[in-house]
């Protein structure tokens, strides 16, 4: 489940760069997805799971 948690976070990650760097407008829901995405990160960083 964690491994599925962390995929998916770096998909967000990505999606967000492509839409930022991009200029395409995406609205509020991708910044909401992306600071889902780096806590999933951070739970995974904090609990030194590899």
């Amino acid at each position: 489940m964690g491994n599925l948690l962390y995929i998916i976070a770096v998909i967000l990650v990505i999606i967000w760069a492509i839409s930022f760097l991009g200029g395409y407008y995406t609205g509020g829901i991708i910044h909401a997805l992306l600071v889902i995405a780096i806590v999933a990160i951070l739970l995974r960083v904090i609990r030194g799971a590899a």
